[in-house]
């Protein structure tokens, strides 16, 4: 826990000063007849030595026992054994890893949730393609950035996710004007009006719930997410979106508007697409341990991220580990019928690159177990296959990642638990 080296200092200190002292009244010397009573140099001085040690330890003991209840008084009528493992779970995620999370949505909230109780130097790149509900609202008439996912992996992030963190998530069910806003995305624009910045603002906000982290926007710039979408003869298989010979395609924008919108996905695009990142993102990109893009809805949540090209270009120079991490289930109007395999594609085939080299899957399919039951109750959505081709140049590691009381999301627990496994041992096995 680290106590045991400042005590050591402290004692180290207080000899050190007891002998420099004693060097003064050496030179001091000879001193006023008062000591001979002040020094007891009437008794033994095996006794008096004895005596002076026993009343230096009794004062040293009497006034760190002082201070630790003036400065520590919140926390001297905790558990012993309660306060001891606070200081040092504190510890241990002040050494964790440098990981660095792209994404938005609850995917996002999900990992962030698992991965706090690890390291503490978390990172959440957040899209601001988002246009929908409150934060849609909110960006349309004043202008702001959209508030939503930064609220979202905020709470997600606050080291203890009690009552203001539930304010920080309260929704507003009436009210003119308040019905369907959350008080943190009102919270959060306020903030920005106050502090004259959206940026200053999450930095604000984080400290109102002691978060375990930072969440970073991918770019300050107003953007808008825009999909083209194939009509008619297209389809999504088990390879992913195929379109006939007679395909007609639409473009539709708003992020909100894509997943709703008929005809499987082709492509999403960035308006303006040449949208400056924000440096602070890049920098941690860079020096970062571990680079995990996803989990989330993968055209509208992951892929915006990536198309800011200076964020794209950040993963790629990065020498962290990076690991896209699939999605347990299909997602309706955006990846139905896709594979590991095709999020896999897709994701290349908006980069260009090879950006991820691992790619972590859930390998729980729910086939013999009653929960497979409630995802397939859910319209267009399934559980993702797990795999890769042979001349795949991506490795598809595997685990249980299933959430037992949503099985159509990852498990928080599980899932920080196994990408911490694996960058722990330095290999994907």
């Amino acid at each position: 826990m680290g106590v045991k080296r400042w005590l050591l200092v402290l004692i180290a200190g207080v000899a050190v000063l007891s002998l420099g002292l004693s060097f003064v009244l050496r030179e001091l010397y000879p001193l006023p007849s008062f000591f001979y009573y002040l020094t007891l140099q009437f008794i033994p001085r095996g006794a008096r030595a004895g005596l002076f040690l026993l009343a230096g330890i009794g004062a040293v003991a009497m006034g760190l026992f002082g201070l630790n209840r003036s400065l520590l008084r919140p926390f001297v009528d905790m558990n012993p054994e309660t306060l001891a493992k606070a200081v040092q779970r504190y510890r241990r995620r002040e050494r964790g890893p440098k990981i660095v999370v792209l994404g938005g949505g609850h995917g996002l909230s999900t990992l962030l949730r698992g991965l706090k109780e690890y390291t503490s130097n978390l990172t959440a790149i957040v899209t601001v393609a988002d246009d929908g509900g409150s934060s849609g609202r909110l960006r349309r008439e004043l202008g702001v950035l959209p508030p939503g996912d930064f609220r979202n992996c905020i709470a997600a992030l606050a080291d203890d996710e009690a009552l203001t963190t539930h304010l920080f998530q309260y929704r507003f069910g009436s009210g003119t004007g308040l019905n369907g806003h959350s008080f943190g995305n009102l919270f959060i624009t306020a903030m920005a009006e106050v502090t004259g910045s959206f940026e200053r603002a999450i930095l604000e906000s984080g400290r109102v719930l002691a978060v375990q982290g930072e969440v970073l926007p991918s770019t300050l710039m107003n953007v808008t997410l825009t999909a083209d979408l194939a009509q008619n003869g297209g389809a999504q298989g088990a390879t992913g979106p195929t379109v006939s010979m007679d395909t007609r395609t639409s473009r539709v924008s708003g992020e909100s508007r894509i997943p709703e919108a008929d005809g499987a996905i082709q492509r999403v695009y960035l308006d303006p697409g040449d949208a400056a990142a924000y440096p602070g993102a890049v920098h941690a990109l860079l020096n970062a341990d571990m680079i995990i893009a996803g989990p989330g809805s993968l055209f509208t949540s992951v892929l915006p991220n990536l198309l800011v090209p200076a964020i794209a270009q950040a993963v790629e120079a990065s020498s962290a580990y990076k690991v896209y991490v699939c999605n347990v289930a299909t997602q309706r109007g955006e990846t139905e019928g896709y594979t590991v395999a095709d999020h896999v594609t897709a994701l290349r085939n908006h980069v260009g690159r090879s950006l991820f080299p691992v790619v972590l899957a859930n390998d729980n399919l729910l086939r013999d177990d009653p929960l497979g039951d409630e995802v397939a109750s859910q319209p267009g959505v399934d559980m993702v296959v797990p795999g890769a081709p042979p001349e795949a140049d991506y490795r598809v590691v595997t685990a249980d990642l299933v959430d037992r009381d949503r099985p159509w999301r990852h498990d928080s627990q599980r899932l920080a638990r196994a990408l911490l496994r694996h960058l722990e041992s330095e290999a994907w096995t």
